[in-house]
Protein backbone atom coordinates (compact mmCIF):
# COMPACT_ATOMS: atom_id res chain seq x y z
CA UNK A 1 0.00 0.00 0.00
CA UNK A 2 1.33 3.40 -1.04
CA UNK A 3 1.19 6.20 1.59
CA UNK A 4 3.32 9.13 0.37
CA UNK A 5 5.08 10.95 3.22
CA UNK A 6 4.55 14.41 1.67
CA UNK A 7 0.73 14.30 1.92
CA UNK A 8 -1.81 14.78 4.71
CA UNK A 9 -4.68 12.33 5.27
CA UNK A 10 -8.17 12.13 6.80
CA UNK A 11 -9.79 9.34 8.79
CA UNK A 12 -12.23 9.13 5.84
CA UNK A 13 -9.36 8.16 3.48
CA UNK A 14 -8.90 11.39 1.53
CA UNK A 15 -5.41 12.74 0.85
CA UNK A 16 -4.38 16.40 0.62
CA UNK A 17 -1.44 18.06 -1.12
CA UNK A 18 -0.93 21.78 -0.42
CA UNK A 19 0.65 24.45 -2.63
CA UNK A 20 0.20 27.92 -1.17
CA UNK A 21 -3.49 28.30 -0.32
CA UNK A 22 -4.64 25.61 -2.80
CA UNK A 23 -5.23 22.03 -1.70
CA UNK A 24 -5.41 19.15 -4.19
CA UNK A 25 -7.61 16.33 -2.88
CA UNK A 26 -8.23 12.71 -3.82
CA UNK A 27 -8.80 9.33 -2.20
CA UNK A 28 -6.00 7.16 -0.88
CA UNK A 29 -4.54 4.01 -2.35
CA UNK A 30 -6.13 2.13 0.57
CA UNK A 31 -9.57 3.60 -0.23
CA UNK A 32 -9.46 2.79 -3.93
CA UNK A 33 -8.36 -0.75 -3.09
CA UNK A 34 -11.27 -1.20 -0.67
CA UNK A 35 -13.77 0.20 -3.18
CA UNK A 36 -12.59 -1.92 -6.10
CA UNK A 37 -13.08 -0.92 -9.73
CA UNK A 38 -14.22 2.72 -9.83
CA UNK A 39 -16.73 3.36 -12.60
CA UNK A 40 -17.87 6.92 -11.90
CA UNK A 41 -16.79 10.01 -9.94
CA UNK A 42 -19.58 12.51 -9.25
CA UNK A 43 -18.62 16.00 -8.16
CA UNK A 44 -21.13 18.78 -8.78
CA UNK A 45 -19.82 21.23 -6.20
CA UNK A 46 -17.30 23.23 -8.28
CA UNK A 47 -17.64 26.91 -7.41
CA UNK A 48 -19.17 26.14 -4.01
CA UNK A 49 -17.60 27.02 -0.69
CA UNK A 50 -17.83 24.13 1.75
CA UNK A 51 -16.88 23.41 5.33
CA UNK A 52 -14.45 20.77 6.53
CA UNK A 53 -16.08 17.29 6.63
CA UNK A 54 -18.99 18.26 4.33
CA UNK A 55 -19.73 15.86 1.47
CA UNK A 56 -18.35 17.27 -1.82
CA UNK A 57 -19.16 14.33 -4.10
CA UNK A 58 -19.19 10.58 -4.40
CA UNK A 59 -17.29 7.72 -5.97
CA UNK A 60 -19.18 4.83 -7.54
CA UNK A 61 -17.49 1.45 -7.74
CA UNK A 62 -18.87 -1.78 -9.17
CA UNK A 63 -20.31 -2.87 -5.81
CA UNK A 64 -20.79 0.34 -3.80
CA UNK A 65 -21.07 4.13 -3.69
CA UNK A 66 -18.99 6.13 -1.21
CA UNK A 67 -19.29 9.78 -0.19
CA UNK A 68 -16.28 12.09 -0.44
CA UNK A 69 -15.63 14.42 2.50
CA UNK A 70 -13.90 17.82 2.48
CA UNK A 71 -10.60 17.55 4.40
CA UNK A 72 -10.39 21.36 4.62
CA UNK A 73 -12.81 24.27 4.31
CA UNK A 74 -12.78 26.36 1.15
CA UNK A 75 -14.02 26.98 -2.37
CA UNK A 76 -13.83 24.13 -4.86
CA UNK A 77 -12.08 25.75 -7.80
CA UNK A 78 -11.42 22.77 -10.06
CA UNK A 79 -12.60 19.23 -10.79
CA UNK A 80 -10.34 16.74 -12.55
CA UNK A 81 -12.44 16.54 -15.72
CA UNK A 82 -10.27 13.66 -16.96
CA UNK A 83 -12.14 11.44 -14.50
CA UNK A 84 -15.36 11.86 -16.50
CA UNK A 85 -14.04 9.65 -19.29
CA UNK A 86 -11.38 7.82 -17.27
CA UNK A 87 -12.61 7.17 -13.69
CA UNK A 88 -10.29 4.16 -13.46
CA UNK A 89 -7.39 6.64 -13.11
CA UNK A 90 -8.35 6.72 -9.42
CA UNK A 91 -7.54 2.99 -9.21
CA UNK A 92 -4.37 3.20 -11.30
CA UNK A 93 -2.80 6.35 -9.87
CA UNK A 94 -4.79 7.80 -6.93
CA UNK A 95 -2.04 10.31 -6.03
CA UNK A 96 -1.39 11.42 -9.63
CA UNK A 97 -3.88 11.34 -12.52
CA UNK A 98 -6.59 10.21 -10.08
CA UNK A 99 -6.77 13.47 -8.09
CA UNK A 100 -10.33 14.76 -7.74
CA UNK A 101 -10.60 18.44 -6.78
CA UNK A 102 -8.63 21.58 -6.04
CA UNK A 103 -9.77 23.81 -3.19
CA UNK A 104 -8.84 27.41 -2.36
CA UNK A 105 -8.56 26.97 1.40
CA UNK A 106 -10.38 29.42 3.66
CA UNK A 107 -8.63 28.13 6.81
CA UNK A 108 -5.17 26.69 5.97
CA UNK A 109 -4.64 25.94 9.68
CA UNK A 110 -7.03 22.97 9.31
CA UNK A 111 -4.19 21.11 7.56
CA UNK A 112 -2.43 20.84 10.92
CA UNK A 113 -5.31 18.74 12.26
CA UNK A 114 -4.98 16.09 9.53
CA UNK A 115 -3.00 12.87 9.81
CA UNK A 116 0.57 12.56 8.57
CA UNK A 117 1.68 9.42 6.72
CA UNK A 118 2.60 7.59 9.95
CA UNK A 119 -0.74 8.46 11.53
CA UNK A 120 -2.63 7.26 8.46
CA UNK A 121 -0.58 4.05 8.34
CA UNK A 122 -1.54 3.42 11.98
CA UNK A 123 -5.23 4.03 11.13
CA UNK A 124 -5.37 1.54 8.25
CA UNK A 125 -2.98 -0.99 9.77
Amino acid sequence: MNIPANLKYTKDHEWVSVEGDVATIGITDFAQGELGDIVYVEIETVGETMDQEEVFGSVEAVKTVSDLFMPVSGEIIEFNSGLESNPEAVNKNPYGDGWMIKVKMSNPGEIDGLLDAAGYQALVG
